[in-house]
């Protein structure tokens, strides 16, 4: 069986359950980045609180080992894309909640094209269609560190992998399927009178 750990809550609910103000916030965001509930942003949330006051009690420390913690948490959120190269602890402070939602595996992957919509790209995910670094993913909230972003691509045999699948959303149309346009275009009645006409003219 394994062993039978207690599960805890990874989040903390709102102190007060009826504000107004941070209920509409909060439903913005949900729609926003394609949350499944609000129960996804406030894990978020939670996580933001504490690098926050991990920032504010390296701040407050000035020994020897709060400088090699410091240096070692810079780096991580570097790794992140939230802070800069030359960021303080006071920076870390500066984080917004949005921040760390630009940073979840479904935002990147809507944002980089693969997805018509925010929701399509959490259900790639959900679905394991998605590969990172050469590993399935079906997480939507994985924080996606810089060094791996790049190598984000389709499994092999997803169906999505295939740049002509009506589902993806591509940019820019491809030769393919313009030439096929085209020829649809020649093939209609309205253009073959066009043709008519001008050899009449020409003769």
């Amino acid at each position: 069986m394994g062993d039978p750990r207690k599960q805890r809550k990874k989040y903390s609910t709102p102190s007060h359950p009826w504000q107004k103000a941070r209920i509409d916030e909060e439903k913005i965001l949900v729609v926003e980045y394609g949350l499944k509930n609000k129960k996804n942003l406030w894990k978020m949330i939670s996580k933001l609180a504490k690098f926050k006051q991990q920032a504010k009690a390296l701040i407050a420390r000035k020994d020897p080992q709060a400088l090699k913690e410091k240096e070692l948490f810079i780096i991580k959120l570097q790794k992140l894309n939230l802070v800069n190269e030359n960021s303080s602890l006071e920076d870390v402070l500066d984080i917004a909640v949005k921040d760390l939602l630009e940073r979840r595996l479904q935002t990147i992957l809507f944002r980089k094209g693969y997805a018509r919509t925010i929701k399509q790209s959490r259900q790639m995910i959900t679905h394991q269609h998605i590969m990172i670094n050469g590993q399935k993913m079906d997480v939507p909230s994985f924080l996606v560190p810089t060094s791996i972003e790049a190598t984000l691509e389709f499994q092999g045999r997803s169906p999505f992998a295939d740049p002509e699948h009506p589902e993806r959303n591509n940019k820019e149309k491809s030769p393919k399927i313009e030439e096929k346009e085209e020829a649809k275009i020649e093939n209609t009645p309205e253009a073959e009178n066009e043709k008519v006409v001008e050899v009449a003219a020409n003769e």
